[in-house]
């Protein structure tokens, strides 16, 4: 009898660990992070800065992009974030302590002329803050074609200056 219970407690045990073994070698899903939207998150190791949800939305052509993140500053300090692409201007925008800029949200995106990348492609985008180095990333290029990216989606034609007008009457004549 006992050597029945102790097959029995076994053949349960062997079961027991047969069905569960995987877990102990398997990688756990939730502990990977990752973007849980359709931009990328970035994190610079030595600047006091991180970026989550950075993506383009661009025209249909890709000649002009908005850059829409959230720029995150944990630090007790204001920071500055400067982001540049290739062979145009870069960008700064200053984060106050323990605050959050939302580009395309609280504040106007920040708005890429010339991107020269289309819709559905990654453009390589450098990221630095504070004494870093920085950190190149690609980002993701989408369109407006959902809904919740449509009033997103910067105008086709550049703003220009408005001329300022020009007195052209003659002088008054004198008496």
């Amino acid at each position: 009898m006992k050597s029945r219970l102790v097959a029995s407690a076994a053949l349960s045990a062997l079961v027991l660990l047969g069905a569960t073994g995987c877990t102990f070698i398997t990688p756990q899903s939730t502990k990977t992070e990752y973007a849980a939207s359709d931009g990328v998150n970035i994190s610079d190791a030595d600047g006091p800065i991180d970026v989550r949800n950075a993506l383009v939305i661009a025209t249909d052509d890709g000649s002009v992009g908005n850059f829409i993140a959230g720029i995150v500053n944990p630090t007790d300090e204001s920071a500055t974030l400067t982001i540049a692409l290739a062979d145009s201007e870069p960008f700064t925008v200053t984060v106050p302590a323990g605050g959050t800029v939302s580009l395309g949200a609280d504040e106007e995106p920040l708005r890429i002329v010339g991107l020269d990348t289309m819709p559905g492609a990654t453009v390589e985008m450098h990221f630095q803050s504070g004494d870093s180095t920085g950190v190149k990333a690609e980002v993701p290029v989408l369109d407006g074609s959902l809904p919740y990216y449509a009033d997103l989606v910067p105008s086709e034609s550049v703003p220009t200056p408005t001329p300022m007008p020009t007195d052209t009457a003659a002088p008054a004549p004198a008496d």
